[in-house]
């Protein structure tokens, strides 16, 4: 049996280890599943989602010339298509649709880059004297500041 890229099959957990579980396929090849590539969220310890034994339903993500095969099992999961009640891609939502109170950030967007400039340098000047303003009280040991 061929493994092509994109492919869902079933295999068995094989071995564990700490970066990824290794499965063998059909045809007797094996391929390793990355960590990462285990669930949906972060996996800390992979032997909380598998045991050596398990049946599994993997997709092949890729073959390497090399033979060696990658799998992944929450890709091979199917997932229901987005309703219209999640939220649209940044790129589709209304910018400051049902924000309150947002007209702080609306001001700074309409901003110039000259006025953005000059914002920048007079917050970075006040930091500078600040920062001066309280380092040179605490340099020097004894005496009254040098200046």
């Amino acid at each position: 049996m061929s493994i092509e890229v994109g492919s869902k099959l079933q295999g068995k957990v094989t071995g564990i280890t700490n970066f990824g579980a290794f499965v063998e396929l059909p045809g007797g090849s094996t391929g390793l599943v990355h960590i990462s590539e285990v669930a949906d969220n972060y996996v800390k310890d992979i032997n909380e989602h598998l045991k050596v034994g398990d049946e599994v339903e993997v997709k092949v993500i890729n073959v390497e010339k090399d033979g060696k095969i990658g799998l992944s099992i929450k890709k091979a999961k199917e997932r229901p298509p987005q309703t219209s009640s999640s939220r649209p891609p940044s790129s589709q939502r209304p910018r400051n649709s049902n924000r309150q109170g947002g007209g702080y950030r609306d001001q700074r967007e309409q901003e110039t880059f000259e006025q953005k400039m000059n914002r920048f340098l007079k917050d970075s000047e006040d930091r500078l004297s600040s920062l001066k303003r309280h380092t040179e009280s605490k340099r020097g040991g004894r005496g009254a500041k040098r200046g």
